[in-house]
Parts: C-alpha cells; structure tokens; sequence
C-alpha cells in the first residue's frame, strides 16, 4: 500500500502489478461489452429491416466504425477510476465492487447507442422502397 503524497514511477512492480490488476479485469469485460454493443444494432437493423436496407453502402459502414472506435475509447474511461481507486486507501473495497462500474457503463452505454439510434440514425436513413 503507498503512503500518502507518494506515487509509484511508472517502471515499479507495484505499479506494474496495479496496471495487470487493471488490464486483467476490463480488457476480459471488453469481449463482452462490445458483443452487447454488437448485438443491440444487430437487434435494430433486423427488428426494422426494410427501413435500414439503404444503409448498407460504404459511408454508413465508414461511420459505424467510428462510432465502434469512438465506444471502445470511452471504454478506456474505465481505467482512470480503476488505477486512482487501486492507489487509495480502498483498494481491496474497490476490487470487490469494481464490477459496479462496469456494470453502470455498460448500460450507460446501451441506453447511449439506443438513443444514437433511434434519434440520430434512424431518422435520415432515406426511405427508399
């Protein structure tokens, strides 16, 4: 455990054990949390599949990976909280109940790639029949 005001340089063991710590844990839950991503615009595009069939061209495709990128990299948020609560005083708490803030994200981002698109996409794929 470190003492107060005292930070580990970033070539120690106790901060390369932190970092493992950290990897270790969300990059197993990534899988998941991009398989739930996936699936919620698999679910969209199948539930209203006449509606989506003008999107399939290179420039949707082009931003639905942005879009992937853009989530993944909010995913990294996750290890800001993770290795300043690891440095505290509440790291064995922390690691018990850090699965509360994987949790709260994922459906945060659920409810955000909903709303992406039901409100953002949705509305100008044209209607072509």
């Amino acid at each position: 455990m470190l003492t107060a005001g005292i930070s580990p340089a970033p070539g120690s063991a106790e901060f390369r054990s932190v970092l493992s710590d950290a990897i270790g844990y969300w990059e197993r839950r990534r899988i998941v949390y991009n398989t739930l991503l996936t699936a919620t615009v698999l679910i969209w595009i199948t539930a209203t599949w006449p509606h989506f069939r003008p999107a399939f061209a290179w420039q949707p495709f082009v931003a639905l990976v942005v879009l992937a990128v853009f989530a993944n990299l909010c995913y990294c948020a996750a290890y800001v909280a993770d290795l300043a609560m690891q440095y505290s005083s509440f790291r064995e708490y922390w690691r018990r109940w850090r699965w509360a803030l994987w949790t709260a994200g994922m459906l945060f981002a659920l409810l955000l790639a909903n709303y992406w698109i039901a409100d953002e996409i949705y509305p100008y794929v044209p209607n072509v029949r």
